[in-house]
């Protein structure tokens, strides 16, 4: 059973508001995404990306259609059901979000209260191992404020990864970066992720990034399109 996907969506629509304000903004959507495979979405603003993104992640319900993360189906899910679909998953996104009143130790550490099994020595000792292997081993006490955009968003990487999550959301990780910061963000985000074996799905406009990714899927006004090409990307 390990080919089956970690990501199945089939006929996904999904509507905000409700009445006469009601509007739809995914249609038909279906994907799935297999094992350790890195798939990047990319398309115009406002397509949709981000709402797929959130639905796959359980930070909301998904509607109307099958959203199956894992096996589980997420589509009218309770919010319980949410809770502990979001603990398989680790999320970057383009603001690093981390809490300036904790230090990047703290800050990664973070990503493993969540889960309750941890000791606190234990939480210290793989947090310290991750922020070592994106490279901050000179600066886990260091707060975000002292610290530069491409390491803040190390330490938002080392936060996603360091409870070995199934699947990895990213969205527009790069976007704050400059070429080099977001390369170095990107093979990182990569080379631990094929370690791990999981599954990264990266939201980006970043045409810099796409050599990275093992399949690039395309969305435009809700829909993905059917031939996701490079040509059509750098439109």
């Amino acid at each position: 059973m390990t080919d089956r996907p970690v990501i199945a969506i089939h006929q996904l629509d999904h509507y905000f508001g409700s009445g006469q304000l009601r509007k739809q903004v995914l249609f038909d959507i279906n994907l799935e995404i297999a094992p350790g495979e890195i798939v990047i979405m990319t398309g115009p603003s406002g397509s949709g990306k981000t709402t797929l993104l959130t639905l796959m992640g359980g930070l909301r319900s998904a509607q109307s259609g099958s959203l199956k993360i894992l096996g589980k189906e997420l589509c009218q899910a309770s919010q319980n059901d949410l809770v502990k679909v979001r603990r398989n998953n680790g999320y970057i996104f383009q603001a690093h979000n981390l809490h300036g009143s904790l230090t990047a130790l703290e800050n990664v550490q973070m990503g493993l209260e969540v889960h309750g099994t941890f000791s606190k020595p234990d939480r210290h000792r793989r947090a310290a191992q991750m922020l070592t292997q994106v490279g901050l081993e000179e600066r886990i006490h260091y707060y975000p404020g002292d610290l530069s955009g491409g390491q803040k968003q190390r330490v938002a990487i080392a936060r996603a990864l360091v409870s070995r999550p199934k699947i990895v959301l990213a969205d527009e990780p790069t976007a704050a970066l400059d070429k080099k910061s977001g390369r170095d963000v990107v093979n990182l985000m990569h080379d631990l992720a094929k370690k791990q074996g999981c599954t990264i799905l990266l939201v980006t406009h970043d045409n810099r990034i796409l050599d990275i990714a093992d399949r690039i899927i395309y969305m435009e006004d809700g829909r993905l399109a059917t031939q996701p090409e490079a040509a059509a990307i750098a439109q």
